[in-house]
């Protein structure tokens, strides 16, 4: 197979005036969104490689993590970043295909992604996630218009599952709200989070 060759440097993230215009312009969400986001199943991925037009595509992520890329086929980006899965793709053009390539990768479209919060909540239900960054668990609280007068803030469960079990998990939210910021409880899609009412 013919060698390809690219010949002027272009990272995944916005490096300067011009690349970050172009860039930015061509992805519908924010570059501060992406490089903080996990790529998940049906996230809608772009792959350019600079100046080899017909290696360009757009692909959506399969529920095993993987996307097709032309000329070397499958490979997995489930799970990580886009720098990350830049990278990945360069390492496997230039492994045989392409001389230095310089690969972009960027979210085109994110999966929705929808939390559960029920119990004692002033309106409990399913929600979809408000943007494509983390998601903390008083903020999910806040998704379901906060606690009710009877909750008690100290006793949440959440449920995850993990590898094909249910895991359960008690997270006091009263001390989570004295924490805050870097000690906040990630949720992640698909979670439960069921507040529990206090005991008079």
């Amino acid at each position: 197979m013919g060698k390809y060759t690219a010949r002027t440097f272009v990272r995944s993230a916005c490096t300067s005036g011009a690349l970050l215009l172009l860039t930015c312009l061509a992805v519908p969400v924010s570059w501060a969104q992406q490089n903080n986001y996990l790529l998940a199943p049906n996230d809608l991925v772009s792959v350019t490689v600079f100046q080899e037009d017909d290696l360009a595509t757009k692909a959506r992520v399969g529920n095993d993590g993987t996307i097709s890329v032309p000329l070397i086929g499958s490979v997995k980006v489930g799970g990580k970043s886009v720098d990350d899965a830049a990278q990945i793709i360069r390492s496997r053009f230039a492994k045989g295909y392409l001389v230095n390539p310089q690969v972009t990768v960027g979210v085109e479209e994110f999966a929705k992604r929808f939390v559960t919060v029920i119990g004692e909540v002033q309106k409990g239900g399913t929600f979809e996630f408000p943007h494509q960054g983390p998601l903390d668990l008083l903020q999910a609280i806040g998704l379901a218009g906060g606690y009710s007068k009877i909750a008690n803030p100290a006793k949440i469960v959440i449920k995850r599952r993990v590898n094909g079990k249910d895991t359960v998990m008690q997270i006091n939210g009263k001390e989570q709200a004295a924490k805050g910021g870097a000690q906040a409880f990630e949720i992640l899609p698909g979670d439960t989070i069921t507040v529990a009412q206090s005991i008079f």
